[in-house]
């Protein structure tokens, strides 16, 4: 058994399942390279209009052309479910099968890959905005991994601007939210108990600030410019490497060495908290499958183990040193943890990874479970970072939570 029976799954996991929020499966060792994306070219976070394409790709490292299904489920603003029944949000059938994919040609690792398009003919449509949740799982009725993706009208006007902390102490290393939304097609009705937003920091919903009301109300248009309530930590630029081509290194890729598979060695890294801020632009946290010499990467890339490893005093007290970012879907666990090597006096791991451009960063948990996402590189108000922030409604006496409208801010040209 992988994990469990689907349905019985989620009734163990959450047996006060109205009353928790859902938190997205990752795969285990076979399913890699999940791509989950909408209207851009890398995987990020799917935010997408009403009527977009949803695209889901994904790679299973073996040639044995495996069934896997999917399920879509509507969920609430806090990520509990909602009340809609199936047929008020998706037209069409749901538990499918994906049936589409290809064999990997022309690979060291052997592996079949899956593309999920919706709508499809099964799915001709999700007519409803808001937060969403797609299950995958195989024909065994074994869940494989789920992620969230959102689903917004365009009614609402979102203005984002990204500012210097107000909050003096940290100013050095925090970075605001400004919002201002406001709609001629929608009239506010209380909005302090209609309106909720989330926002995001590089596609990150593990950082996600979600408690934030409006502060002024003028007329149809509503103002947030909170001093502390908004901030964010601004980070270090993600670091990245590239690998392509396998036959020679690109960038961060100091060497290569055909064993197996190929193996990438990436230049040693060394923390950042103590430099001074250098502005070196990324794609902040996201991915982008590729390789040199084909159009098809999605069957034409191959796998290699990418060797990371970073110079850094052992930590004492249980904590544990992991390597993430969205190809991992910023999950902090053993699959990324990173061993300290006593003798050479530092951090390092091997990731299977297809060939592509990666950024990722270095990370921290302690004993108690909780990340530190910069501990190790440092914070800067500098640094670029997008933001995204999504509006959610519910009017007085409505049964879910729509998303009216979602902007969008980069701190490339911070202001105080």
């Amino acid at each position: 058994m992988q994990i469990s029976l689907k349905h019985f799954l989620l009734f163990i996991l959450y047996p006060c399942f109205v009353f928790s929020q859902v938190e997205e499966i990752n795969p285990l060792k076979e399913i890699k390279t999940i791509t989950f994306k909408g209207n851009t070219p890398e995987s990020q976070l799917p935010v997408l209009r009403l009527g977009e394409q949803l695209v889901l790709e994904f790679d299973v490292l073996n040639g044995n052309e495996d069934d896997y299904y999917y399920e879509i489920k509507h969920y609430n603003f806090d990520w509990t479910p909602s009340v809609l029944m199936q047929a008020e949000y998706l037209k069409g059938f749901n538990e499918q099968r994906i049936r589409q994919w290809d064999n990997s040609f022309n690979t060291y690792q052997i592996y079949s890959h899956y593309t999920l398009t919706i709508p499809n003919e099964q799915t001709q449509a999700l007519t409803k905005s808001g937060n969403y949740l797609i299950t995958i799982y195989n024909e065994y009725d074994e869940i494989e991994f789920t992620r969230k993706f959102m689903i917004y009208e365009d009614i609402a006007d979102v203005g984002v601007a990204i500012k210097r902390s107000r909050d003096v102490e940290n100013i050095e290393e925090l970075q605001s939210v400004d919002i201002v939304i406001s709609s001629n097609k929608l009239q506010f009705i209380n909005p302090k108990q209609t309106i909720k937003t989330v926002v995001v920091q590089n596609n990150n919903l593990n950082t996600a600030i979600t408690d934030l009301e409006p502060q002024y109300i003028l007329g149809n248009e509503l103002q947030y410019r909170y001093v502390k309530e908004s901030n964010f930590f601004g980070g270090n630029e993600y670091r990245y490497f590239e690998n392509k081509d396998l036959r020679g290194a690109n960038t961060g890729v100091q060497f290569i060495r055909l064993k197996e598979l190929y193996n990438s060695y990436l230049y040693l890294d060394i923390p950042r908290a103590e430099e001074i801020y250098t502005y070196n632009p990324d794609i902040n946290g996201n991915f982008l499958i590729t390789a040199l010499d084909t159009d098809a990467p999605e069957i034409y890339a191959d796998y290699a183990k990418v060797h990371f490893s970073l110079k850094l005093n052992k930590f004492k007290n249980g904590q544990t040193v992991h390597v993430y970012g969205n190809f991992n879907n910023y999950a902090v666990d053993k699959s990324n943890e990173m061993i300290y090597n006593d003798e050479a006096q530092l951090y390092e791991i091997p990731l299977l990874l297809k060939q592509g451009f990666y950024s990722y960063k270095y990370v921290v948990k302690d004993k108690n479970g909780i990340v530190d996402e910069n501990v190790i590189d440092g914070n800067f108000y500098q640094t670029e970072n997008n933001y995204k922030v999504l509006v959610y409604y519910r009017n007085l006496g409505a049964r879910y939570d729509r998303i009216i409208g979602v902007g969008e801010g980069n701190s490339v040209n911070i202001t105080n």
